[in-house]
């Protein structure tokens, strides 16, 4: 099976080597990887600052991009959730009815891909240490992902996988009310960070890193000693 590769443009620019893993745990599993250059970004930031027209102009582009009718991977529930979610807003019965319904019918969260599109539970990963996996709120909510990432993680060897009292909440992470709220957005990740510690784990891991970076941030500060992973970096450890 070849598949198309998205990779969020914070990932891209921050995190390569999270990019670099995807590719080597699909690879692992058999499959080819296919990855436009021209690819850039999904639009989501300037859609939630309200910048809709530039928004629906950067979809366009990548509507454009993905149209061979194969499976789209993107290791981002932000970015998989903007597609599937919020593009239909912009393009549903427009000129690119049919062009952005193939993409938003094969795009697929990495993890999701992973489980229910390759029926893949274990990928022989081994990764020692207590983390807890906090759910992405676009994950859980936009896309309904939420057992798969947990089914990937329980098959590592060495890692012992914690759950936290409020793991239904927000981490405070949105760009505009991050940027516009910070306050409200720093609590939010604080009273993560609190529930987190309580669990005894000093690694958090998300299939998603906008949650990821806005919570290291603050960790920083207030409990350096918690440190962040995107799933795809422990799914390829150990190997």
């Amino acid at each position: 099976m070849i598949v198309d590769l998205f990779i969020p443009c914070y990932m891209d620019q921050v995190f390569p080597d999270t990019a670099n893993n995807v590719v080597k745990v699909l690879e692992k599993l058999g499959c080819g990887v296919n990855y436009n250059v021209e690819q850039t970004c999904c639009g989501r930031t300037a859609f939630e600052d309200g910048y809709q027209s530039e928004c629906k102009a950067v979809g366009e582009k990548l509507i454009r991009e993905f149209q061979n009718e194969r499976f789209i991977v993107c290791p981002g529930s932000y970015c998989s959730g903007m597609i599937k979610t919020i593009y239909p807003k912009m393009f549903h019965n427009s000129s690119m009815h049919n062009e952005y319904k193939s993409v938003q019918k094969h795009i697929y969260e990495f993890s999701d891909f992973l489980v229910n599109v390759l029926n893949v539970t274990d990928v022989g990963a081994k990764f020692l240490g207590k983390a807890v996996f906090m759910d992405s709120c676009k994950a859980v909510n936009e896309l309904h992902v939420k057992e798969s990432p947990r089914v990937l993680l329980s098959k590592v060897r060495g890692l012992e996988l914690m759950e936290t009292d409020d793991n239904c909440t927000c981490c405070g992470y949105s760009p505009a009310f991050t940027n516009y709220n910070e306050p409200v957005s720093a609590d939010m990740a604080m009273n993560k960070l609190s529930s987190i510690q309580q669990t005894g784990a000093e690694l958090v891991i998300s299939t998603d890193y906008t949650c990821l970076m806005h919570l290291q941030s603050v960790a920083e500060h207030v409990q350096p000693n918690i440190k962040v992973m995107h799933i795809a970096d422990v799914l390829a450890a150990g190997w």
